[in-house]
């Protein structure tokens, strides 16, 4: 099989972008194609495999793949490269459209080009946070979970805020970000019995309230540079918990994101880079 391809990323969280309006595979095909294609030895390398796809709803879809070749329902960062990609090869020609992923329409502009007229730097509308324990789902005898304490590890010294993206996080506050054990502590939140669809979990250090410090524990995948879904559950979380100002400026291991909580509509507005790293054929 040969596949053509591009690398894209965003704020370092990089993924395999596959373009489904020209490539054509199987469905049953796609987890262990993703699963190869993640490698970062042995195939491309990624933190997961995107496809792009006419879309039902909306102008595209984003079908979004972990590197572990589990379906992922929402991906920040994922989105704006996909709106990088079909507006730069000129398959939309306004600077505002809409991609659907996993059944929800979200909508783009392009805020940003580079000396080529390319996209640059790309605001998505995220939607509504999701807040109700049940939906995100997180087990809890409250409704909403925010501040709440978590054991883990046998070790009560946790509270963490759940919101859901489309898809779950647990965000938790730390003193110093740099030197947590995200590795250590990110896939025992994961896995951990209150999360039935198991959880992408954020550790936060409040800066000031316009700025934090996040790094992120991905679902399927592990610690990533960047996640976009997460930058808008930590900015909700911050907010939720007077942390921070409404519009928040947050550091990942990959660069800068902004995320903007308008709490008139209840909508979350992220806005980043996204860029084209290289384009190939894979052989297998």
């Amino acid at each position: 099989m040969s596949l053509h391809f591009t690398k894209m990323e965003g704020a370092g969280n990089d993924y395999v972008y596959v373009d489904g309006t020209r490539e054509h595979i199987p469905a049953e095909e796609k987890p262990e194609l993703v699963r190869k294609l993640s490698d970062r030895h042995f195939g491309i390398g990624g933190d997961g495999v995107i496809f792009i796809n006419p879309g039902r709803k909306a102008d595209f879809e984003m079908e979004m793949y972990n590197a572990d070749g589990s379906r992922g329902e929402m991906c920040g960062n994922g989105i704006r490269c996909v709106g990088k990609y079909v507006f730069d090869r000129g398959m939309v020609t306004d600077r505002e459209f809409t991609v659907e992923s996993f059944g929800q329409v979200h909508s783009l502009s392009i805020m940003e080009l580079d000396e080529n007229r390319k996209a640059a730097v790309l605001r998505v509308n995220m939607g509504k946070p999701i807040l109700k324990a049940e939906l995100i789902p997180v087990k809890a005898d409250t409704e909403e979970v925010v501040d709440a304490p978590i054991a883990v590890d046998g070790e009560m010294g946790y509270r963490m805020t759940c919101v859901s993206m489309g898809n779950p996080h647990a965000v938790v506050f730390v003193d110093d970000v740099d030197h947590f054990d995200v590795a250590g502590i990110g896939p025992m939140f994961e896995h951990h019995e209150r999360f039935p669809k198991r959880t992408n979990t954020e550790f936060v250090q409040v800066v000031d309230r316009s700025h934090v410090k996040m790094r992120v524990w991905e679902r399927g995948t592990g610690e990533t540079l960047a996640c976009g879904t997460g930058c808008c559950a930590s900015a909700v979380a911050c907010i939720l918990n007077g942390r921070t100002e409404d519009t928040v400026e947050i550091q990942v291991l990959g660069g800068r994101i902004t995320i903007t909580w308008d709490r008139a509509s209840g909508e979350i507005f992220m806005t980043g880079p996204a860029r084209e790293v290289f384009t190939g054929e894979y052989d297998d």
